[in-house]
């Protein structure tokens, strides 16, 4: 992930918004396209191809990440030290000699791994896709790769392959999977990139002489290698390639190599992180949720569920499930994609905090999922919230400070109104359609709700209670 990470106070403004606020949210999806060295599919496509390439995706809203690796083993704290950044990032944080942190390998048996498990947790949290990091910065792979010997089946006493076990599930299960893989930051083999940190070498990022080397040696004899067997080796799978921190490493030139790989790929699906100046498909908000969206672009917002990625055995700070439900919610409201965090530990369990609020947003969606999948971005043109005058948000632009009354959703003739705060009444100044009926999603008689309209203004009225303490869902049929 990003090399900084720090708790972002989401960003919520419905998609209809007027440009001001998309101005102040700095979104870089409009950004000119250049020619490319090779053409991308992207660049080839046209609407209607890649609406269909795109639809399994844009109707999921929902999918899992998950952060695994050697990382899980020191969970946080070196050598008596903790790091007060992310788990997966400590053996750059802590600057670990290449030696030392290849020395985990050999105690990585994550014998709890199941991947029966966790695809069914997916499944039970109502995710329909998984992404899976098969190569983080450190440079150890979770998969049976003979490109490179430092990986899950040849360096540790598992010797199993992960991410074949997650493709024969997914299958089983019904689930799509995706494939993490980190083409430009290797800690571990000579040439790799690394961030510039700290007393690290101001050019290279590297500190240890083990590190030193050849990038182009890098690229053409592991990272693309490497991305060749993960998309030949699995089947249908990946569904979804998703790349990170390119740095300035990854040229034009560089990135187009691996495109050639991506396009042999044609349904292929991967995001703005590759470098070279290719989009991608999906743009990839980080920790946060933009205020507008990004209209006319595929988008989704990755997000932990405590504060790291990969596994910290002291982070503790789990968010409430209502503020996960309240962030799918929302970012379906924008049209977006919620990818959330998963951080298994070291024997492959995922945590219990973790298990329960995916089990418990599950059980919301087996009721209102309605409402999420499938859906479209708001018709309302109600602002959500307002930014600040003094502090600062995403990227240094004015923070954005959401109120939490309603979102919407759209699909067909349907308006969903998700609400958060239950008053007797629901109340638009301006409906944009012609309301024919309303009723509560949740109550599965569907009794007809009172209504009026006069003119673009609506009224439904509402029951005394709310039939869910975190979000009930009313249904608007219209005549379009």
């Amino acid at each position: 992930m990003k090399l900084l990470h720090r708790s972002i106070a989401t960003g919520l403004i419905l998609a209809s918004a007027s440009l001001s606020y998309a101005q102040l949210e700095g979104s870089k999806a409009d950004a000119t396209p250049t020619n490319h060295p090779v053409p991308a599919i992207q660049d080839t496509e046209t609407p209607a191809q890649r609406n269909a390439r795109m639809a399994w995706w844009r109707d999921a809203r929902f999918g899992m990440f998950i952060h695994w690796g050697l990382y899980s083993i020191p969970a946080g704290e070196w050598h008596g030290k903790r790091t007060d950044h992310i788990g997966e990032w400590i053996m750059n944080d802590l600057s670990i000699p290449v030696a030392d942190y290849k020395a985990f390998a050999p105690q990585f048996n994550p014998t709890g791994f199941s991947a029966h498990d966790i695809v069914a947790l997916a499944k039970a949290a109502g995710m329909k896709y998984i992404v899976i990091t098969a190569k983080h910065h450190d440079g150890f792979a979770m998969f049976d790769s003979k490109v490179d010997p430092f990986n899950i089946v040849a360096a540790t006493p598992f010797k199993r392959d992960p991410l074949k076990e997650l493709a024969e599930e997914c299958r089983k299960q019904g689930i799509k999977l995706g494939f993490y893989y980190s083409q430009a930051q290797d800690w571990t083999a000579p040439g790799g990139a690394a961030a510039v940190r700290g007393d690290h070498n101001k050019e290279t990022g590297h500190w240890d002489k083990a590190q030193d080397g050849s990038f182009d040696d890098y690229l053409h004899k592991k990272s693309i290698p490497q991305i060749k067997e993960l998309l030949t080796n699995y089947k249908d799978y990946p569904v979804v390639v998703w790349f990170d921190t390119p740095t300035k490493m990854m040229t034009p030139e560089r990135s187009a190599e691996i495109v050639k790989l991506l396009n042999q790929h044609p349904n292929l699906i991967w995001n703005n992180r590759l470098g070279g100046t290719y989009k991608g498909d999906t743009e990839t908000p980080e920790q946060y949720i933009p205020a507008q969206g990004y209209p006319g672009r595929d988008w989704e917002s990755c997000m932990t569920m405590n504060d790291t990625w990969g596994y910290k055995s002291f982070d503790t700070n789990f968010k409430p499930t209502d503020t996960l439900l309240r962030n799918l919610i929302d970012i379906a409201s924008k049209g977006g994609n919620y990818l959330l965090n998963i951080g298994p530990d070291s024997k492959g369990i995922v945590p219990q905090p973790e298990v329960e609020r995916l089990q418990q947003v599950g059980q919301w969606l087996k009721v209102n999922g309605e409402a999420i999948y499938g859906t479209s971005a708001t018709l309302f043109d109600v602002p959500t919230g307002t930014f600040s005058a003094t502090e600062k948000g995403h990227s240094g632009q004015p923070k954005f400070i959401p109120t939490w009354n309603w979102r919407s959703t759209t699909k067909g003739n349907k308006v969903y109104v998700e609400i958060f705060e239950w008053q007797n009444t629901f109340h638009v100044d301006k409906m944009p359609r012609k309301v024919a009926s309303a009723y509560l999603l949740a109550d599965s008689a569907h009794k007809p709700l009172k209504f009026t309209q006069n003119g673009t203004a609506l009224d439904v009225q509402l029951p005394a209670k709310a039939l869910d303490p975190i979000a009930t869902v009313l249904v608007l049929n219209t005549t379009k």
